[in-house]
């Protein structure tokens, strides 16, 4: 059974690789009825994805009440299992079995060795004192590298942002500050489209206009966050049986602090999120508490249209909205059909259903965001680390995962067009004048 979901997935995805190659090979972007084939694969293989996550995880569990766990040691040291003589594990074989190493035997080997000698490896193979992160009680274990993805990983429809945004690598030192240079396109005059560049006609024999190009900068730090979890002893030691919902557990809260703050934060001490920041152009609403089709024409009349992909952000609370607002004449301008629901896409662009979004009506609620021009910086992590002892009493650990990110728009405030008209990928539906 588990054969058949995952070939069926494997399907999946080789259908939608064909898709996006066929727009690729043909230098375009896809067409609604592209996307919208391509958004129902990707609902379908999010399905398949829970029923073998759930099959596997039923799997583990009935393989790990058939092992016979050993008992722990006086010193909490849960017996690793036995091997061939001379033979040396250089890998866990999964998340859960990390953790419980982590956890029961910081002793393990395979905390520190890693196979192969990098930038981040001595000459003898181990992790460098500085990436290990585990000399002092504050410090954790550095995730695996073959398990990071499995953390850091979010699917397009979990995850608003990091799917499309612009994401730059940790690099090194991996939190170290980014300066990006861009040209200065804001202010009043539509030279400025051109960074301040000016052009004019000249007689023969005329002096020449001398303009200097007007750069901005954009600096990115990665942010040190961190998320915490209780789990029992019990569940740990099993790990078999737990890689899946502690995986699951950790990824879950990595996809929502992200998106939250590249929505949503301030720019203190934590991403500056998109509709907190200058880029981001607002459009008075006609009535409170509500959206209208004048509305939803308005945001898209201020959008940067350079190709890209925007999408909209809405939260679930504007469905009934949608669902029966009119245009002028009356008609339903997003009609769902029976069997099918919506189409997928409002106004030609597609819709994100976004609860971390603001309530309907309040500023921020509805936005179209072309995400390719907000900048990722990710930093080191994510590392891992368990403690026995805040939950001592309580035979339950407590599990922190950090790791540091920073986010901004790519810009710092709307432009104009060079006939004055303000644009720009960010446009977010405010409270009436």
């Amino acid at each position: 059974m588990l054969k058949a979901l995952r070939g069926k997935r494997n399907q999946l995805v080789a259908d939608m690789r064909a898709i996006i190659e066929t727009a690729e090979n043909e230098d375009r972007d896809l067409t609604a009825a592209e996307q919208e084939k391509f958004d129902a694969f990707e609902a379908e293989k999010k399905a398949l994805d829970a029923r073998i996550d759930r099959l596997a995880g039923l799997e583990e569990t009935e393989t790990a009440l058939e092992a016979v766990i050993p008992a722990a040691a006086r010193g909490n040291v849960v017996q690793p299992p036995a091997r061939r003589p001379n033979e040396a594990k250089k890998e866990f074989e999964s998340f859960g079995e990390f953790m419980a190493s982590v956890r029961f035997n910081r002793d393990d080997q395979r905390l520190t060795f890693v196979q192969g000698v990098g930038a981040e490896h001595d000459d003898n193979g181990m992790l460098r004192a500085e990436m290990r992160m585990d000399n002092d009680t504050q410090g954790g274990f550095m995730v695996p590298r073959q398990f990071r993805d499995q953390i850091m990983r979010v699917a397009p429809q979990d995850a608003l942002v990091r799917p499309r945004a612009q994401v730059i690598p940790a690099g090194s030192p991996p939190d170290a500050s980014v300066t990006l240079p861009a040209l200065d396109q804001s202010g009043a005059n539509p030279s400025n489209m051109f960074g301040g560049v000016e052009v004019k006609w000249i007689g023969e024999g005329d002096d020449k206009p001398e303009t200097d190009a007007k750069l901005s900068e954009i600096t990115l730090t990665p942010h040190e966050v961190a998320g915490f979890v209780t789990v029992t002893d019990k569940l740990l030691r099993n790990w078999q049986a737990s890689d899946t919902f502690i995986r699951n557990l950790l990824s879950g809260a990595v996809d929502a602090a992200e998106d939250w703050a590249f929505l949503r934060g301030t720019g203190v001490n934590q991403p500056l999120g998109a509709i907190n920041s200058g880029a981001m152009k607002f459009i008075n609403r006609a009535n409170a508490n509500t959206v209208t089709y004048a509305d939803l024409l308005n945001m898209v009349s201020v959008l940067l249209m350079r190709g890209g992909t925007p999408v909209w952000s809405i939260p679930q609370g504007a469905l009934p909205k949608l669902a029966t607002m009119t245009d002028p004449e009356g008609h339903y301008i997003w009609k769902p059909g029976a069997v099918d629901g919506f189409a997928g896409t409002l106004l030609g662009y597609p819709v994100r259903w976004n609860n971390r979004a603001p309530l309907l009506g309040i500023k921020g609620d509805i936005i179209l965001v072309d995400w390719t021009y907000y900048l990722i910086k990710d930093g080191a992590g994510p590392f891992v680390a368990a403690s026995e002892h805040v939950k001592f009493t309580s035979n339950k650990t407590v599990i922190k995962i950090f790791w540091n990110v920073d986010g901004a728009p790519w810009m710092k405030a709307p432009i104009k067009e060079e006939n004055g008209y303000e644009v720009s990928p960010f446009v977010g539906l405010d409270i009436p004048a």
